[in-house]
């Protein structure tokens, strides 16, 4: 991948994931980036395309700090644990591979694309269904009711985290109720 297809992919995560999509216009991606338009153009044949570089882009930097802080679980409780611990992390900044917490740029895309047959709402779907796959694979059990459970404890505590702020209370929560399920 040439440089500057990189630094257009990354200033436009950067903007898109601190300001939102539709707030941000490709002159400001090449204002910020010092690329040229044509270049630009070179690259992606819309804002869109760009987008979709940036969603794969953040997709792949997500799973790989994800599988990261699972690896090791040594029980399905310890994964609950890392899990949530991680989260608890990337809320209070603590996580350098995936930036200062905005919320997820999954959820904050699919928000503003509600048009659920346009291939970026396809993007974040994919994203969460691989995520959830990563988690099933990490637990020992079996149990589906379990693996939607922690995915939508996960989400909730994304989500709370974004628009109330990051409350320890809430993962230790979450936390106890997933392990309760265990039990």
């Amino acid at each position: 991948m040439s440089k500057k297809r990189q630094l257009l992919i990354d200033t436009a995560l950067t903007l898109f994931y601190k300001q939102g999509i539709h707030a941000i216009g490709i002159n400001e991606i090449l204002t910020t980036s010092g690329v040229a338009k044509r270049t630009l153009y070179s690259h992606f044949a819309s804002k869109d395309a760009l987008l979709e570089a940036a969603l794969e882009t953040r997709h792949n930097t997500f799973m790989a700090w994800l599988n990261d802080k699972l690896d090791g679980a040594n029980s399905d409780q310890h994964t609950i644990e890392l899990l949530f611990n991680a989260l608890a992390s990337w809320f209070t900044h603590n996580e350098p591979k995936l930036g200062d917490f905005r919320g997820c740029f999954f959820i904050n895309t699919s928000a503003e694309f509600s048009d659920t047959q346009c291939n970026i709402y396809a993007l974040c779907q994919q994203h969460k269904a691989e995520v959830k796959t990563v988690i099933k694979n990490k637990l020992q059990g079996t149990n589906p009711l379990l693996v939607d459970a922690i995915c939508i404890m996960k989400e909730g505590a994304i989500v709370s985290a974004q628009v109330s702020g990051y409350n320890p209370k809430h993962i230790a929560s979450c936390i106890t109720a997933l392990q309760g399920m265990l039990d």
